[in-house]
Formats: C-alpha cells, sequence, structure tokens
C-alpha cells in the first residue's frame, strides 16, 4: 500500500492548493469578472457542439477546477464509418460571458508540459495514471487503510489492556478504580510521545505511532472517502445504507441497455429546463439557490443533471444540489440535497466536502496539505519497522 499512498498523498498536498496554481500557469483559461450575466451552461453546451463537429459535450462546468468555465468532451461516433472521430483534446475553456473559446487541452497529458501539470497532478492522485485500474488499485486501497486505522489504534493500546480485551476478560459494564484508570492512562501516554533522545529506531517508531494517534480522526475520514471517491458505487454504497438512507443515481436510477446516443432534448433547452426545474425545487424545499454549477448528461442512465450551489451546501465553492430529468421527456427523475434530506446523502457531502479541501476556507486547506506529508511520513516510517522486523525474524 504504502507506494500508491506516497503518490496520492504528495499529490493531494499540492492539489490542496489547486485554483492558486493553476492560475497561476495559466492564466489564459480565467476571465475577470465584469458587470454582465453570464451564459447558462446549455447555451455554452450548444455552442461548443456547434463549432466543434466531431466533437459531442458530455459537461459544461461553470465553476470548475481553479473556478474556470469549460467545456468536457468525447468524439462523436462518424456514421458513415461507424469509427469515432479523431480529437486530440477534451476540454474546451470558455468565456462565460460571451461564449467564445478560450483554450483546448487534453485534461493530464503531461506531453503538453506546464500547462497541464495541475491536470495531470490531479489524475495522478486519483487514478495513479492508470485510469480504471488505478481507481480500483486506489479503492481495496482505502478499505485496507480504513480497516488498517482501527488495527493501528488497537497496536498502540497498552498490552496489558489488549490481552485482556482479546480474551474476553473485560466483562460489559466492568467499572475500573481510580488507580487502575490512572494507571491505564499513564501507561497509554507514552505512545502519544516522541522521544527525542532515543535511537533512530526508536524515533522512526515513535514517529510511526505518535502520528497515527494524534491525527487518527482524520486519517480515518481521508480513508474512508477515498472508498468513497473510487468504489462509490459498490463497497461505499452498501456500507453507507446499513446506518442511513443514502439515494444517489447509482442507487435510484437503472442504467441503460445501450448508452444514449443523441438526447431528444438538447443542450440549450437542458439548461433552460434545468434552470426552471430547480427554482421549482427550491420553493418547494425552502432553499436558497446561490449559483449554477454545472450541467452534465449521462448517456448511460439517460438523465441529464444540473447542479447548483444552495444554502443546503457545506462547501465554501461548487456544491451538491443536483436535480436530475430525463434526456428525451424532461421528466424530474431525481432530486438530491446535500444536507437536510437524507442521513446517507449528509454524511456523503461532508465527506466528499473534507476531502477536498472545501470547507473552513485557507486554515482547513493549509491541514490537508500537512496532513498529506503526514501520511508520507507514516507510509516511510512503516516501511522501516516494518523491514527492521522481517531482518530480525530472519536472524
Amino acid at each position: 500500500m504504502a507506494g500508491p499512498l506516497i503518490v496520492a498523498a504528495l499529490t493531494g498536498s499540492i492539489l490542496a492548493f489547486y485554483p492558486e496554481l493553476e492560475r497561476a500557469l495559466n492564466p489564459q483559461l480565467y476571465v475577470p469578472p465584469r458587470a454582465a450575466e453570464r451564459l447558462d451552461p446549455g447555451t455554452l453546451g450548444a455552442l461548443v457542439e456547434q463549432r466543434i463537429a466531431p466533437a459531442r459535450v458530455k459537461g459544461v462546468y461553470l465553476t470548475g477546477m481553479g473556478d474556470a468555465t469549460y467545456a468536457l468532451l468525447e468524439a462523436r461516433v462518424d456514421p458513415a464509418t461507424g469509427k469515432r472521430f479523431a480529437l486530440d483534446f477534451n476540454q474546451v475553456f470558455l468565456d462565460p460571458y460571451t461564449g467564445a473559446e478560450l483554450a483546448r487541452r487534453e485534461m493530464g497529458a503531461i506531453s503538453a508540459g506546464s500547462a497541464n501539470l495541475m491536470s495531470f497532478l490531479y489524475k495522478l492522485h486519483y487514478t495513479l495514471a492508470l485510469h480504471d485500474t488505478g481507481v480500483l488499485i486506489l479503492g481495496i486501497i482505502g478499505v485496507i487503510w480504513t480497516l488498517d486505522s482501527f488495527l493501528g489504534l488497537y497496536l498502540t493500546l497498552p498490552k496489558r489492556h489488549r490481552r485482556a480485551a482479546a480474551s474476553g476478560a473485560m466483562q460489559a459494564g466492568q467499572r475500573f478504580s481510580k488507580h487502575s484508570q490512572h494507571s491505564w492512562w499513564r501507561r497509554w501516554q507514552p505512545a502519544w510521545k516522541i522521544k527525542r533522545s532515543a535511537s533512530a529506531a526508536r524515533i522512526n517508531y515513535d514517529l510511526h505511532r505518535a502520528s497515527g494517534l494524534w491525527l487518527w480522526f482524520a486519517l480515518l475520514m481521508f480513508a474512508w472517502s477515498s472508498v468513497y471517491m473510487n468504489l462509490w458505487d459498490s463497497v461505499y454504497t452498501k456500507v453507507t445504507r446499513l446506518f442511513f438512507e443514502y439515494h444517489a443515481p447509482w442507487t435510484d436510477l437503472a442504467l441503460l441497455d445501450a448508452p444514449l446516443g443523441e438526447p431528444r432534448i438538447g443542450w440549450r433547452e437542458a439548461g433552460a429546463r434545468g434552470e426552471r426545474m430547480m427554482a421549482e425545487q427550491a420553493r418547494k424545499h425552502g432553499f436558497v439557490i446561490r449559483e449554477a454549477v454545472y450541467l452534465r448528461l449521462h448517456r448511460d442512465r439517460g438523465v441529464y443533471t444540473y447542479r447548483v450551489r444552495s444554502d443546503r451546501d457545506v462547501q465554501d465553492k461548487a456544491g451538491r444540489t443536483d436535480l436530475l430529468f430525463d434526456a428525451n421527456s424532461g421528466e424530474l427523475r431525481m432530486f438530491s440535497l446535500p444536507t437536510g434530506q437524507y442521513g446517507g446523502n449528509t454524511v456523503t457531502s461532508w465527506l466528499y466536502a473534507l476531502h477536498m479541501g472545501n470547507v473552513f476556507g485557507m486554515p482547513y486547506r493549509i491541514f490537508v496539505c500537512a496532513l498529506g506529508l503526514a501520511v508520507t511520513l507514516l507510509s516511510v516510517t512503516g516501511i522501516v519497522i516494518w523491514a527492521k522486523k522481517r531482518r530480525n525474524a530472519r536472524a
């Protein structure tokens, strides 16, 4: 696990400052705010498809990474040959006020140089640059990491307590005397400390144990949110539904027999419909719409997702207030609030926001950066401990 964890941790430390770094590296992708009305995502999607015939739009993001406005693309199928057109880019950046094209790029293609550095790091963080295989690897590591968090905590407890727990000698409701409680805490205290005057091996061990204890809740949160990011439709959903009511597109909307080609509702109409239906839901559920976030077409389920940021969102930026409607009939298929609707959705919204560093402003993002370095430290010190034990066992 250590290798992939170190890659994910170090890239995550950098990605905590994605907006600032992306803007510094690619100022041409951004348009200064001005006193004019922005175009809706449906209009922007229609303009892109009109201009770039070999491509079809997957989604239009108004507040994407770094707050740039862009369309995410895929190649169309050539009706004459049945093969996909050649397309050497999958992002088109737009002026949100006029729809003018600012730039094109293949997201994550490091061959493009510094212009793609941040998107490459994001791809490396999320998939180890191995596409679906990397997602699966990181998802499995997330599950093991979650379980290992509890095992690691248990191993820091005083040995006598561990033996008693393992043998079942500690009965439910058993009362300890004040003296025994103080003794137990006194014996656990060294696990929280680093003995600086000790040998290098002992300092390495203390760094591993104490860092894991002090950061235990944060590490557990990042471990489990990694399961959500990578195994959202399987492990995460099944476990979450054991404790909470949880609804998502992959739980409530079935996959089509074949992905939708060209929907009856085009991008321009979809944007207007999404805005109108979201306003209706806001009146019905009593929330305030802050800003539109994106419009995306999910061809595998035949629906558009219209997302906004509302006063029910926990994030400092972007949002997860979602409305899904049928791409052919326009019928409302699902509505999801990030908080206050279903317990599982509320927990998931917080997990996502904390993992992405989208809460509590810059102080928390600095903490996320430092936590990435701490995960690297835990991985390296863990390898050193393992290697020493293996060497001793062989001897």
